[in-house]
């Protein structure tokens, strides 16, 4: 995997082999982050199934301020920390964490919510729907946040929290990607 844009652009970085893990296509990020351009600096990110790191390292490299990255498995954590070290990220975490149990808990009274998430599940998992409702339920987002949801292109969208909008989408081969805002 390489990071396409920003600060290091261009670099390298390993991660594991697992079933499963599959980078964002670098042509999906970079539409991405096209989008979220006027949003990104300085702000503050969840990756909440951050497998292979590609869009939260993405993030980071391209002005955002925090990023936490989640995923259960020990040793994507290992190699995502280890990604952090090489970069140099001092504003980047990845914790081992199931994404559901971490949404279920409560922010702690210093947390400050996300302006930007990143849904991109196991495509086998059905993940979506219960992550998007536990994210907008307990505090965890911005007024404003951007949320950026992946998904085979051969499922339907997932019932949304009602106040979600849907700001862009765009289908890559077998993905469907979507931009929402939980705004007006």
């Amino acid at each position: 995997m390489r990071i396409i844009g920003g600060a290091h652009r261009g670099r390298k970085l390993r991660f594991p082999s697992l079933p499963g893990l599959r980078p964002t296509a670098d042509r999906v990020r970079e539409t991405l982050f096209n989008w979220l351009q006027p949003q990104l600096p300085g702000a503050d990110c969840l990756d909440l199934y951050a497998g292979s790191g590609a869009l939260g390292l993405e993030a980071a490299s391209r002005g955002a301020g925090r990023v936490v990255m989640l995923d259960r498995s020990a040793e994507v954590v290992d190699q995502l920390r280890e990604n952090i070290g090489l970069l140099q990220l001092d504003r980047v975490e990845a914790w081992q964490a199931d994404a559901l149990e971490w949404l279920a808990g409560s922010p702690s009274p210093c947390f400050s919510p996300f302006d930007l998430v990143f849904l991109d599940p196991p495509f086998a998992d059905d993940l979506l729907e219960q992550s998007c409702r536990l994210l907008d339920s307990a505090g965890w987002l911005n007024p404003e946040a951007r949320i950026y949801l992946e998904m085979d292109a051969g499922h339907p969208l997932p019932e949304l929290p009602e106040r979600w909008h849907l700001l862009r989408r765009k289908q890559a081969g077998q993905v469907w990607y979507h931009l929402f805002s939980c705004g007006n």
